[in-house]
């Protein structure tokens, strides 16, 4: 409910009870606050001890989510799961944490107060007047296996924080006289309350749909109201929502049922329909619509499945006749349902009827009658060669053919007039007698009603076979639609691609403009539009804003400035909004399939601007990390290995002319060759960093020349000679080597770079061997040494920048570790002369690293002579 009702001391009780019966537990993370009670409790549990975490200045101990997935318990407690974490941790909650144990397959025990639920945090910031800044996501509480509810009195709560039992004694007076007042206290059990009988009525739900239990279970009410297009509509609306608010806020659904086998309803009676289901929407409701040829079935299937307890029915004005033989719509319900409360709402006077439809101008298709009278006189050409050529051929199967092909192709109409004509002609050339349109027989007359009964049935048939191929046609354009708008806003890369992408598939779904707004520096920015993006006037974009800044609909045909020339929508993401889409007013219907398609549209491309976000904010993070690890390093560069060298000067210099005078001859010599290896080091360490700069500002500027890799070796050699300090330095050069063009001062420094590591990572008494040899399209240079080598998983980031072995016991005790820039120059300087560098290690017995360069040939070295 709220702080201090005892939410984390219940858990540690339960806690204990599982670990007597032999579970295993690990405490991962629980704030006491101090409470003494609390404390006692965690006695004799195994708890995980925090990680610290360096942020701004300031080191935090937060929970260790590496250490607790390695010890993998069987039940971890996880304090506080609307916790936001320390900067620079893996995930910014704490439920986050959470979700990543679950995945590993622990399960876990967790503490939340209702105030913390994101859907709930404009209404808390009304009850209580102060903004909830850490919130948990709806479906990540929905994804709860149980759900216990820790509640005490609010009179109760205030006593212990009185005795000073939640927070120490001038703090919850503070408390006591804002947040935690007892009308506060109240409001937030009633939602604690009512979040968890929500919470364990889904939790029903789900379970009978997964058992393919039929419903109803009367542990929670779920209304439907079944809203027509007749005038009753929205008053079954309002009447559901009556309904609901007596039930306690019971979850209440209308829903519309469409028959694929009905042409479709007259305009009227579709807007009446649309209106309703907006209602529905505006009250709080939610809307469906169900599509079957049996409304009875179709409803009560869905009734059953959801649980519903209530359902709401209108009382129009059937005919007697529909009424006595039990063919009305409440009538069937009550026969079919199965413990449902059946509601019949009556409407007064004539409300309940629907209007007359307008009459609608009907175009006379003359093709399709051509087509059946086309049909006919085929046919009576092949009855004509048949009664020509035998005697006593049934010729009217001839035509009943002719009248069946009208109907199936043109429907009921030009299926009649074929019917007619075939008759009349049948009759009149092939019936006695002959050339008459009497009628010779009373089977003649049972031919006529043969021949319209086919009509009817095959043109019926036809029609509503059409109206149903129409109505899949619909959805399967509406559902193409949907997939080519995910494809295009899931390839749109960044927020701006993905609101042009979004503003162009809005313009073809309503056959209008469309603009899509984003914020841009807490200002609602129209950002891109189609056909084109236009200038809104001063109407449209007050309206924009009240949609970006309320969360609901403005704009023409909405309740807030109506007036406008463009209905604007929200786009609402998972937990946050996106940004603001327009369409031109008049393009959609209100509740059409076109505007529920667009709505589809809209809901998919605010997703896809909230993954933009966070696809740009991992950038952008990852730029940030990247930074910081180049900054500390170079921080640890300048304070500690430039440092070093700097002490060692300033040492020896201050010696030298402090006592220079008293020491021996070589003592002097000794000192001064120190400052001067000192010196070289450190100029080492700064030409390295200006070396890497000039490679990343791309202000590396090659000399090169045709040279011999063996000439520039053999210089690399000598000028680590006087680091080896024991080890055996071999080179291996053939009698001949093509020359290559490259720079011989940066080839120089590259093998002066690697042989120093091979130095620094080598045992006294370690074989050090320098080769070059060559192929037919390059000149090959290796270099390898006997240390310990670089495990497998390094072998990819050995040429980062900053990168250094992290356990340096298998250095020589006089070789420094440097800055970890030396193979990242090698790499750069190689690839700018056109060459490549690669690692390999182990090489022998386990151990070794091998470095090579492959230079290009000016011109390949035909086999023969290699």
């Amino acid at each position: 409910m709220a702080p201090g009702v005892g939410k984390t001391y219940e858990m540690l009780r339960a806690a204990r009870r599982r670990k007597a019966e032999g579970q295993d537990v690990l405490v991962g993370v629980v704030e006491t606050h101090g409470r003494r009670e609390t404390e006692s409790l965690l006695r004799g549990l195994d708890v995980l001890p925090r990680r610290p975490v360096d942020s701004r200045g300031r080191s935090y101990l937060e929970f260790d989510l590496d250490a607790a997935l390695e010890r993998k318990p069987k039940l971890l407690l996880v304090d506080e799961y609307a916790h936001s974490n320390a900067p620079g941790s893996r995930h910014p909650k704490r439920w986050q944490d959470v979700e990543e144990i679950l995945a590993a397959g622990i399960d876990v025990w967790t503490t939340l107060n209702v105030q913390h639920l994101e859907s709930l945090v404009d209404v808390v910031l009304r009850i209580t007047g102060a903004r909830q800044r850490e919130t948990v996501p709806d479906s990540a509480l929905a994804r709860a296996d149980d759900i216990e509810l820790i509640d005490i009195t609010p009179d109760e709560l205030r006593e212990r924080m009185a005795a000073g039992k939640v927070y120490v004694p001038e703090t919850a007076r503070l408390a006591s006289e804002n947040f935690f007042k007892v009308e506060n206290l109240t409001a937030l059990r009633e939602l604690a309350l009512r979040r968890a009988a929500q919470t364990v009525d889904d939790q029903l739900v789900a379970t009978m749909r997964e058992k393919g239990v039929e419903g109803p279970w009367a542990a929670g009410e779920r209304i439907l109201v079944l809203a027509g297009g007749d005038g009753m509509a929205a008053g079954l609306v309002r009447a559901g929502r009556r309904l609901s608010d007596m039930m306690m806020d019971a979850p209440w659904t209308v829903a519309h049922v469409e028959r694929p086998d009905r042409p479709p309803p007259p305009e009227a009676a579709a807007a009446r329909t649309r209106e309703a289901l907006k209602l529905a929407e505006q009250l709080g409701g939610s809307t469906v619509v169900l599509t079957g040829t049996d409304v009875v079935a179709t409803v009560m299937a869905w009734a059953r499945r959801n649980n519903v307890t209530q359902i709401v029915i209108g009382k129009s004005r059937d005919s007697r006749w529909r009424e006595l033989t039990g063919r009305s719509l409440a009538a069937a319900l009550l026969r079919e349902a199965r413990g449902q409360a059946i509601h019949v709402v009556t409407g007064a006077g004539g409300e309940g009827a629907a209007e007359p439809p307008a009459p609608r101008p009907r175009r006379f298709d003359w093709p399709a009658y051509l087509t059946g009278g086309g049909f006919v006189a085929a046919a009576s050409l092949v009855a004509w060669a048949l009664d020509t050529a035998f005697d006593r051929v049934e010729l009217g199967m001839i035509y009943l053919a002719a009248v069946l092909a009208a109907g199936v192709m043109h429907g009921l109409r030009p299926a009649l007039a074929a019917a007619t004509a075939a008759f009349l002609i049948y009759n009149y050339f092939f019936l006695a007698p002959r050339y008459s349109l009497a009628i010779g027989s009373p089977t003649d007359v049972l031919t006529l009603i043969v021949f319209w009964a086919v009509a009817l049935a095959t043109g019926g048939l036809a029609g509503r076979v059409r109206d149903q191929a129409m109505g899949s046609q619909r959805r399967a354009a509406s559902v193409t639609s949907l997939l080519a708008a995910s494809r295009t806003l899931s390839a749109a890369s960044g927020k701006d691609a993905v609101a042009r992408a979004l503003a162009e598939q809005a313009a073809a779904a309503s056959g209008a403009r469309a603009v899509v707004f984003l914020p841009v520096d807490g200002e609602l920015v129209a950002v891109a539009g189609a056909p084109e993006l236009v200038d809104l006037g001063t109407g449209p974009m007050a309206a924009a804003r009240w949609a970006w800044e309320k969360g609901e609909p403005a704009g023409a045909g909405t309740g807030t400035l109506p007036q406008a020339a463009w209905t604007f929508w929200p786009l609402e993401g998972l937990g946050a909004r996106a940004g603001v889409a327009g369409i031109e007013a008049g393009a959609l219907a209100s509740g059409s399939d076109e505007e529920r398609l667009l709505l589809a549209l809209l809901d998919q491309g605010a997703v896809a601007l909230q993954r933009a976000e966070l696809a740009a904010g991992a950038v952008e993070a990852e730029a940030l990390r990247r930074s910081d690890r180049f900054r500390n390093a170079l921080l640890n560069s300048i304070s500690h290995d430039l440092r070093t060298p700097l002490t060692t000067v300033l040492g020896a210099a201050t010696t030298l002319i402090d006592y220079g005078d008293k020491l021996s001859a070589p003592g002097r010599a000794d000192l001064a060759l120190g400052i001067k290896e000192e010196a070289e080091r450190l100029n080492g360490y700064v030409a390295n960093l200006l070396d890497m700069t000039r490679i990343e500002g791309g202000g590396l500027k090659l000399r090169t020349d045709w040279i011999d890799a063996r000439d520039v070796l053999a210089a690399a050699c000598e000028r680590v000679t006087r680091r080896l300090e024991g080890r055996v330095l071999v080179r291996d050069f053939p009698e001949t080597l093509s020359l290559v063009q490259a720079d011989p001062s940066l080839l120089e420094q590259v093998a002066v770079n690697i042989l120093e590591n091979a130095i620094a990572y080598s045992p006294p008494g370690a074989r050090i061997e320098v080769a070059a040899y060559e192929d037919r399209a390059h000149v090959v240079i290796s270099i390898e040494d006997e240390g310990r080598g670089i495990p497998p998983a390094d072998l990819v980031r050995v040429f980062e920048k900053f990168r250094r072995l992290q356990d340096p016991s298998d250095r020589s005790p006089n070789a420094s570790q440097g800055v970890g820039l030396g193979l990242a120059i090698a790499k750069g300087f190689v690839e700018a002369m056109g060459g490549r560098i690669a690692a390999a290690s182990p090489i022998h017995d386990g151990k070794g690293t091998r470095m090579l360069i492959s230079l290009p040939k000016g011109v390949a070295t035909p086999h023969h002579l290699l």
